[in-house]
């Protein structure tokens, strides 16, 4: 991936190294408190390396409570939970307020903005339709798109849907507020504004390719994330079925899974009870925005589902586990390359696959998973090979603070790691 030649703006990405990571200091909060509770998805097998059962080097729910509390201020977080499933059990742990100076603590069972994690879900239901036979990784996006990829440089005619799901386009990652400006007055005055799948893909018409697009065979090719990339894969899903990808994601995954708490929210702002605040401090500003209440069309099949932990459990793990696709096209998902080296600044060895994201554990191993970004949030999910071990975590509160972003985002992958390598014992 080429240097950015100007600072990213916070946006729905899951990285590239400053424009990853979390937020800077809240005022004083409820200490962190950890739950638990039974009745996780089970999980289809043992992991490979990480995963021991020794009771030697599993974390007690005190220690975790310990670790999502350092976590919180380390990264500078205003409010923190972790939903973490060591085999069938689930464990829940939060740091932080919901609201600002209200002291009111992080919802369990928390309404959340997914995010770019709507890229894995866009992703399965891309693949089940490869599976089916109505699609080929290998189409030109012009096969389904007609000449809607194209100027200055870009053409649909040589991106391959396998290019926009790996992030090999070449498409520009252009955002709605390239456009609009990137202070609170800006978010402000745009927030509800409603933006089609076109209006994204026309902005990032606008510029060149970043790159040329990479052949399927090509081990290490030139890679940068794009969101557009991921609003083209939607309007192809609903070329081939006719239906919108909200509704192919709802009957292909939310029904069958039982996902009660995942949706696509179209122009309403809301969340749904129980949800916390989002707080982000844009650049020039020494106070918090409340980002909470906003209308993410822009985001589409990028990046607009709303979700829970548990839903993000029970779908990476049924994905994972080959329940949603058969044993080709879930090699396909997980066959990766390594990520441009901005994002990599980030995610030291990070690989990324169609739609799911692939990082080496300090135990051996690797955690897949995906991660979202949003102006005031973050979601990051992992999961070890085998399924038996995940974390999900959501937080509130961000800055534009490039070093603060990048902190941030080292404390979230220390506390990952420690969770998937050495689990949470039962209580005795």
């Amino acid at each position: 991936m080429n240097a950015p030649t100007k600072r990213p703006r916070l946006r729905l990405v899951m990285a590239a190294a400053v424009t990853v990571a979390l937020l800077g200091g809240a005022a004083a909060v409820p200490a962190a408190a950890t739950t638990s509770a039974p009745g996780a998805p089970t999980a289809p097998q043992a992991p490979t390396a990480p995963g021991s059962d020794s009771s030697d080097h599993r974390l007690s729910e005190d220690e975790l409570r310990r670790e999502v509390a350092r976590t919180l201020e380390d990264a500078g977080f205003i409010g923190l939970t972790v939903e973490v499933r060591d085999g069938h059990r689930r464990i829940h742990a939060r740091a932080g307020e919901a609201e600002l100076n209200t002291g009111r603590p992080m919802p369990y069972g928390a309404h959340y903005r997914a995010a770019s994690v709507t890229k894995s879900f866009v992703a399965t239901v891309v693949l089940q339709l490869v599976a089916e036979g109505r699609l080929s990784l290998s189409d030109p996006v012009d096969t389904w798109l007609p000449g809607v990829v194209s100027g200055n440089g870009n053409d649909g005619r040589r991106i391959t849907v396998r290019n926009l799901l790996q992030h090999t386009s070449g498409i520009h990652n252009y955002a709605y507020s390239d456009d609009t400006g990137d202070s609170a007055a800006d978010f402000d005055r745009t927030r509800f504004d409603h933006v089609s799948p076109e209006q994204v893909v026309a902005g990032a018409m606008k510029h060149r390719p970043d790159f040329p697009p990479a052949p399927a065979d090509d081990q290490k090719p030139d890679w940068n994330y794009s969101n557009p990339g991921y609003v083209l894969a939607g309007m192809i899903i609903q070329k081939v079925t006719g239906r919108a990808w909200p509704e192919e994601v709802r009957e292909r995954i939310i029904r069958p899974l039982g996902l009660t708490g995942t949706y696509e929210p179209g122009d309403d702002p809301r969340l749904k009870a129980p949800y916390a605040h989002t707080y982000q401090r844009f650049p020039g500003s020494d106070t918090w925005t409340d980002t909470t209440l906003r209308n993410v069309s822009w985001g589409g099949a990028a990046g607009s589902l709303i979700t829970t932990d548990r839903d993000l459990d029970r779908f990476f793990t049924a994905l994972l586990g080959g329940r949603l696709l058969p044993p080709a096209q879930l090699a396909e998902m997980r066959r990766t390359v390594p990520v441009g080296p901005d994002f990599e600044v980030a995610f030291p060895h990070a690989q990324y696959g169609l739609g799911m994201m692939r990082q080496p554990l300090s135990c051996g191993g690797y955690r897949w998973g995906h991660g979202g970004d949003l102006e005031g949030a973050t979601v990051r999910t992992g999961f070890t090979e085998g399924g038996r071990r995940s974390v999900t975590i959501s937080s509130s509160g961000k800055t534009a603070d490039d070093e603060q972003l990048l902190r941030a985002e080292a404390a979230l992958q220390r506390l990952t790691d420690r969770v998937l390598c050495d689990g949470v014992r039962p209580k005795p």
